[in-house]
């Protein structure tokens, strides 16, 4: 089959530079052109020094429509300044890794409709998509921990509890992502008000139409800055009386067709899934109280693996390529 052309918004930051590695080695892409305005003319490597002797690319400040895809990697809010000003060809398939068009209420702009790109919720819609709102990290991490339960009605009150490693904040330095800040240190964050609760409980209301489509109260979410670079670990509890063999059974039954979403009975951690594109979720329960475990890369099952991911679906190739990623164990 003839490659797939991709160009790239934002080649800098680091879902830019994940999402450059992962399609390094996509067998089915060609990557027409990498944007970065304020590395324009750099190599690649200058930037993300890991991939020197990967690839010869040059960053550009030039966007042309002859390419197959497009994924924005842009900060929040700048996705829509971006289409704004640069109109898009209708038959370009478009990833947009921000959180501009993650609602629905903000689905339907630039006469695009994007579709929420959770594949364990949405894949067959994703498959016929022209354009996909990527999720965010924390929001994937404690959905995927959720949407059985939420297709089951069993949702009650949630008490979330998620902690985030320092690639979580962006590229850019800020007081609390300096090592000195981060080594030893652990804090609270954005806490009951972060900014994923909306998508989070619009995928949930979907699937049980007594949960609230937006926050009020039953989605209690405590987001945590950990010591680590990257991973996310989250634990949600819920009041549930149905017996847990009952409960697993109902997980391994919603992510039975889902290649990257695993669930096991064994304790789980962050290393079994930094570096690849998996999601690992295991139940606890004692009397009535239910807790999930939930685990992922923010960066790529979080980010730009699950961005490969959607467009892979949407392109007609199979769900996986590209993304036999090993987790770095030791």
């Amino acid at each position: 089959m003839s490659k797939i052309r991709v160009g790239i918004i934002g080649g800098a930051g680091y879902t830019g530079g994940e999402l450059i590695r992962l399609l390094v080695n996509h067998p089915h892409i060609e990557l027409a052109f990498i944007n970065s305005k304020s590395n324009a003319g750099k190599p690649v490597h200058s930037v993300h020094q890991d991939l020197v002797g990967e690839t010869d690319w040059l960053f550009s400040d030039a966007l042309h429509n002859d390419i197959d895809v497009l994924f924005l990697c842009v900060g929040h809010g700048d996705a829509k300044k971006f289409l704004a000003a640069n109109p898009v060809a209708p038959n370009v398939k478009m990833i947009d890794l921000s959180q501009d068009f993650r609602l629905a209420a903000n689905a339907q702009q630039f006469d695009r409709h994007f579709v929420y790109g959770l594949p364990e919720l949405n894949r067959v819609a994703i498959k016929t998509a022209t354009s996909v709102a990527n999720p965010g990290c924390f929001a994937t991490a404690i959905q995927l921990g959720l949407l059985p339960l939420a297709k089951a009605g069993l949702l009650n009150d949630i008490y979330t509890t998620g902690i985030t490693g320092s690639t979580g904040a962006g590229q850019s330095l800020s007081a609390t992502s300096h090592f000195s800040w981060r080594a030893a240190n652990i804090q609270a964050y954005k806490t009951l008000n972060h900014q994923h609760l909306n998508e989070i409980q619009q995928s949930l209301h979907l699937l049980q139409d007594s949960f609230p489509a937006t926050p009020g109260g039953q989605l209690n979410f405590v987001p945590w800055r950990g010591d680590f670079t990257r991973g996310i670990f989250i634990s949600s509890t819920i009041t549930c009386t149905e017996n847990i063999d009952q409960l697993y059974q109902r997980f391994e039954a919603f992510y039975k067709e889902h290649p990257f979403t695993t669930v096991t009975r064994e304790p789980i951690f962050l290393k079994q899934v930094v570096n690849t594109n998996k999601a690992v979720i295991q139940l606890e329960q004692q009397g009535d109280k239910l807790v999930v475990h939930s685990a992922i890369d923010n960066l790529l099952k979080g980010a730009s693996g699950q961005a490969v991911q959607n467009m892979n679906l949407m392109c007609g190739l199979e769900e996986g390529t590209g993304l036999q990623l090993k987790a770095n164990y030791f």
